[in-house]
């Protein structure tokens, strides 16, 4: 986009979300220029907390539509905007509350965990809810020997069994974006950046996971490269997060571990569609109500643990 049109917008709309009463939330995948003029930048629920913790009367979440949903159930009285209504999560779309229900019936003891990203319907649908942080720990809290089925991404499931040793039933779901980087891109990187250190998702395949030298959800990447005295790094997540790293860690190198780590649904927000979003307050996101107390029950079981 043309940086003139960029500036011009910038001004338009953090003119109007003062008017508005606005907190503009955008995820770390989204495109540079709108995680510039967002409020607060990050992953999914955190985004969804920092809002609800702000006397914000309007939420514009700039990211997918789970992740809006996520706002709706933590700030029920506030108004929560998705900049571009198709923008969805193909790995939320993997799973749905009936498909849930019937597979709840073949295995009636089990405990339920889902990943952030599902619907509100299937959250409400689970007995506790986990990010990509605290999978781990909030599977390790669950009593042993209790059988645990696990939603909708296999990979990240793959990667809790591997840290916990428990014996889950997997849903045979995946990101689309992670889980097309392969073997073979990661090690064709590492042999044109032999001195970087290689991060990975945890939503990639097990075999990719295998080779990472750090594993860590795209905060914790963030984090590590802030902290890690390496200079280089290879990255294995959707390439948005290149705009943070850069900004916080100006003096240090990011090479993408492939070029087609591109999430499609989080380029769809654009700064026009943010402004016209603040404009006429739409596309508007609601969860209802009995959904939403549900649902909102999976995700404070899992702030309980970590």
């Amino acid at each position: 986009m043309d940086q003139k049109i960029i500036l011009e917008l910038t001004e338009k709309i953090l003119k109007l979300k003062k008017e508005r009463k606005a907190v503009i939330l955008a995820h770390f995948y989204q495109r540079p220029e709108v995680q510039d003029v967002a409020d607060f930048i990050g992953d999914s629920l955190a985004l969804s907390q920092k809002a609800a913790n702000t006397d914000a009367e309007v939420i514009v979440f700039c990211g997918v539509h789970f992740m809006a949903e996520s706002a709706s159930i933590l700030s029920p009285d506030k108004i929560v905007v998705l900049p571009d209504e198709n923008a969805g999560c193909p790995m939320a779309d993997m799973v749905d509350a009936v498909q849930l229900q019937h597979k709840k019936q073949e295995i009636p003891d089990a405990t339920v965990v889902c990943y952030v990203n599902t619907s509100a319907d299937v959250k409400a649908e689970c007995d506790i809810a986990c990010t990509s942080a605290n999978a781990v720990n909030v599977v390790a809290s669950l009593p042993e020997g209790q059988p645990v089925l696990f939603v909708p991404d296999k990979n990240l499931g793959h990667y809790i069994i591997s840290k916990t040793g428990r014996d889950m039933t997997l849903w045979e779901g995946c990101c689309n974006t992670h889980d097309h980087l392969t073997t073979a891109d990661v090690l064709k990187a590492r042999e044109e950046h032999p001195d970087a250190l290689l991060m990975v998702h945890p939503e990639c395949r097990p075999e990719v996971v295998a080779l990472a030298d750090k594993v860590a959800s795209t905060a914790g990447m963030i984090s590590f490269a802030c902290e890690s005295e390496a200079t280089e790094f290879i990255v294995a997540t959707e390439m948005g997060i290149l705009h943070p790293l850069k900004k916080r860690c100006p003096d240090k190198h990011f090479y993408m571990a492939s070029q087609s780590l591109v999430c499609p649904n989080m380029k769809k927000t654009t700064l026009d569609k943010v402004y016209q979003a603040l404009v006429t307050l739409e596309p508007r996101v609601k969860v209802p109500e009995k959904i939403r107390e549900r649902a909102s029950i999976c995700l404070e079981r899992m702030l309980e643990v970590v």
